[in-house]
């Protein structure tokens, strides 16, 4: 039934699952109901990936007909042929090295250290009981979440499937939902030096030419 031994390889799904969970949570931190909700959310949307990924190909089965009849000469029950984007516009070389595949790197990488650095300026900001406005914060108001997007994003342009393209905007609804949840408490506790935060600093997508808001 399979026709690429790279899928039905359940133990390396759960393995890159687990190992980009690991990842996620050594930079992310996460501590209160808010954090493990958003954490949760990100893991499903991981699991779900590799299981498509390595283990078993759902939406290359559920669009084999359409596939095969558009875009004759390619093995879709490859696993390489799961890199959709290289496969749909013409890539016929190793897919790895593909635009796609780079451009979802990039996204990947940049998300992983815009969390990674955002959590190391929460963590000295609510140590000192300060608002923290410093370094991404003084871009936006929710780098973290802005870090979770652009991982989401990588993954799903590296290896898109019915089920993680049906959990994205899902999920950035779920992330501008607990942004808000988390404005109301900042906002309870800071009051109006938050507000001035806020008309200052957007809240996911910078403003080019914009001054950052920086407390004294």
């Amino acid at each position: 039934m399979m026709h690429d031994p790279g899928y039905g390889l359940w133990f390396f799904a759960l393995l890159n699952a687990a190992i980009f969970i690991m990842f996620a949570f050594s930079f992310f931190k996460p501590r209160t109901s808010r954090d493990w909700r958003s954490f949760g959310a990100f893991s499903a949307f991981l699991v779900a990936l590799f299981t498509e990924m390595y283990g078993f190909p759902l939406t290359i089965y559920l669009l084999s007909g359409w596939l095969q009849s558009n875009y004759p000469g390619i093995d879709w029950f490859s696993h390489d042929a799961g890199h959709l984007p290289e496969m749909l516009f013409g890539w016929r070389a190793n897919p790895h090295f593909g635009p796609f595949h780079i451009l979802s790197f990039l996204f990947i990488g940049a998300g992983f250290w815009l969390i990674s650095v955002a959590w190391r300026v929460l963590y000295i900001a609510q140590r000192n009981g300060v608002l923290a406005t410093s370094g991404p914060y003084a871009h936006v108001r929710h780098p973290q979440y802005v870090g979770f997007i652009l991982v989401l994003t990588g993954f799903l342009v590296q290896w898109p499937t019915l089920l993680t393209l049906a959990m994205y905007p899902v999920l950035l609804w779920m992330y501008a939902r607990l942004a808000r949840s988390e404005e109301n408490d900042t906002r309870d506790t800071f009051g109006e030096q938050f507000d001035a935060y806020a008309r200052h600093v957007p809240a996911f997508i910078p403003s080019l030419g914009k001054a950052s808001h920086r407390t004294s």
